[in-house]
């Protein structure tokens, strides 16, 4: 039911789509595991040129490793540290081209060139922050950006 297929639209109306099958797969599910492991599996799935894509969830003041497809992570993040860690301070996405630019980024690995941090929120309040990482330089675009934004709204209404 949610395998990858190659379209011919444009990248909007696939981020569209991917934001339409997350609502369906998540649907009446209530456990946060559960939902956050099938939204980094098939964000994963959707995403070409990406060596990792999860969650650091806000914990005690800091982020914590959450689900997640890829190599091991780091598993504490302080707020306003690394990429991950202003999306949280700013809860602002975080679009880097080039992640050897980015005062202050954490390498958690060293095949990661580029990166995108959409921050989470729920109540209000930052929940923790969605984690992408290439290892290509400028993999992200102005138009993933919004696409990842987009399917981050929709999982927000889940959490």
């Amino acid at each position: 039911m949610f395998e990858k297929k190659a379209y011919d639209g444009d990248l909007i109306a696939q981020y569209t789509l991917l934001s339409k099958q997350l609502s369906a797969l998540l649907e009446g599910e209530k456990d946060q595991i559960a939902i956050l492991s099938n939204a980094s599996a098939l964000l994963n799935q959707f995403l070409d040129d990406v060596n990792w894509c999860g969650f650091y969830l806000y914990k005690e003041d800091e982020l914590l490793l959450g689900p997640f497809q890829g190599l091991p992570a780091c598993v504490h993040i302080a707020i306003g540290r690394g990429v991950c860690g202003t999306a949280a301070k700013t809860m602002e996405t975080q679009l880097v081209t080039d992640v050897h630019d980015f005062p202050g980024h954490i390498a958690c690995d060293a095949a990661t060139n580029s990166e995108v941090v959409v921050p989470l929120s729920k109540n209000g309040s930052l929940y923790g922050v969605l984690d992408i990482d290439s290892p290509t330089v400028s993999r992200f675009s102005e138009i993933d950006k919004e696409g990842i934004e987009l399917f981050a709204r929709t999982l927000e209404k889940y959490l």
